[in-house]
């Protein structure tokens, strides 16, 4: 039976490196939309008819996720893999620490609690793209509070699901991307990182998709294989 999986932030970058990855490996994947104006995954879907759905999706609210959630109901009754990839790095106005934190971390907290439900009979692996700007043990910036406390916020909240739901089950993983080429900061890709997106994504995919020895330990890996305090 083809697995499932459902991807947030799906609209370009990583996340839309892996829809691609997911589905050329035989996936049935459902693509978190967030930004009807960003055509990429239109092309995707002309590429995977019957393999990609695209999923209307702004995980910073409760109604968008819940109306995800009944949207990939009528296509499945299980879901194997969820990936959270949904994130931003900065964000206008007075509140713009409370809008990095919806999407960042209550975002991922929200949309893993939402999908629960329709994982209870796959393979119950929950996913996770954090960053080392969450890591109190190596932090070293200077600035950019708001982006690195949404991240450490993360990594606490998968830490505590992580206790919660792998008796039951469930497996783990949390992925640094390493500095990529991506769109963070809005429409326009950046170009002074490390990696590009398909490269991320290529680690993400072996290390998601893999079973580890070592499922009864949270570990956040990088795009190198290496592992990070957090």
């Amino acid at each position: 039976m083809k697995k499932t999986v459902m991807i947030t932030g799906a609209d370009r970058g990583v996340g839309f490196a892996m829809c691609r990855l997911f589905a050329e490996a035989g996936w049935q994947v459902f693509a978190g939309r967030f930004l009807d104006y960003w055509k990429e995954l239109d092309g995707l879907k002309e590429e995977f008819p019957e393999t990609l759905e695209l999923i209307s999706l702004d995980v910073s609210s409760t109604d968008s996720v819940q109306k995800a959630v009944l949207q990939v109901q009528e296509k499945t009754d299980c879901i194997d893999m969820l990936i959270h990839c949904a994130g931003i790095a900065r964000a206008d106005g007075d509140d713009a620490l409370r809008k990095i934190l919806q999407v960042n971390s209550v975002g991922a907290l929200r949309v893993a609690e939402s999908f629960l439900p329709v994982m209870r009979q796959g393979m119950k692996r929950l996913c996770f793209v954090s960053s080392e700007a969450g890591s109190i043990t190596v932090a070293h910036r200077k600035d950019g509070y708001a982006y690195c406390m949404s991240k450490a916020s993360l990594n606490m909240a998968v830490k505590l699901m992580f206790n919660e739901l792998r008796p039951q089950g469930y497996t783990f993983r949390l992925y640094h991307p390493g500095w990529v080429n991506s769109y963070m900061g809005g429409d326009q890709k950046g170009t002074s990182g490390k990696y590009e997106p398909e490269d991320a994504a290529r680690t993400a995919f072996q290390q998601f998709t893999e079973d580890r020895a070592w499922e009864d330990a949270l570990v956040l890996t990088d795009v190198e294989n290496q592992s990070w305090p957090f």
